[in-house]
């Protein structure tokens, strides 16, 4: 009698056991389970919102391509991925930051069609300067290098968009030298595409638009 006593205590344990491993696997299953639906969900939400995000860009593409017609008609510019490119030998002669008279009047005539697109939108202009990967030569009192020709071009584009009626607090002007080719410098034909400006539309911060609400 003693015996099977003590057998039915060995045993209690047993189960005891195996419940409170049941109920930990249950348990540990439960929060994978949480755990996968919560990624999936926020994979989706990460979808969402990329495809959100590339709505707006294409959008914002369409109103600045629709708002350049006149001047992309003519073949005076060109619009690829949201930016605005100028040949440097329209705007400039060859190691010069001298705007010249037919560059003048095709920024001029980008001035209204920009305004009215930024009117509408919460960003700002960015004119980007480049050159190719001939070097400056030596004793040019201008500039010492290609960041500097490129970086005077950018600047003349910029003021002198903003002497044509562009508000000087939606654009600015940055330099990239002989870096980001559009295709390799092999040849005056490749280079003399290289040797650009580039007008690209950027998003404002948040704090510059509430200072002006």
């Amino acid at each position: 009698m003693d015996e099977l006593h003590d057998r039915q205590a060995q045993a209690t344990p047993v189960w005891a056991i195996f419940s409170d491993l049941m109920a930990a696997l249950v348990g540990i299953f439960v929060l994978i389970t949480v755990w996968v639906i919560g990624i999936q969900l926020e994979l989706s939400q990460s979808l969402q919102q990329e495809k959100a995000r590339r709505q707006v860009e294409e959008q914002r593409r369409i109103a600045l391509e629709d708002a350049l017609r006149d001047p992309l008609s003519s073949g005076r510019i060109t619009f690829h991925n949201g930016r605005i490119g100028i040949s440097g030998s329209v705007l400039f002669a060859l190691n010069s930051d001298v705007l010249q008279p037919e560059g003048e009047k095709l920024l001029s005539s980008l001035v209204e069609p920009l305004r009215a697109y930024l009117s509408e939108h919460n960003e700002l202009l960015m004119v980007s300067g480049f050159t190719d990967d001939l070097a400056i030569q030596k004793g040019n009192p201008r500039y010492q290098d290609n960041w500097g020709l490129s970086a005077q071009r950018a600047l003349t584009v910029t003021r002198t968009l903003i002497a044509q009626g562009m508000p000087a607090d939606r654009i600015f002007a940055a330099a990239f030298g002989d870096n980001q080719p559009v295709v390799p410098n092999q040849g005056e034909a490749s280079r003399a595409k290289n040797r650009r400006v580039e007008i690209t539309t950027v998003p404002r911060q948040d704090n510059q638009a509430e200072n002006d609400e």
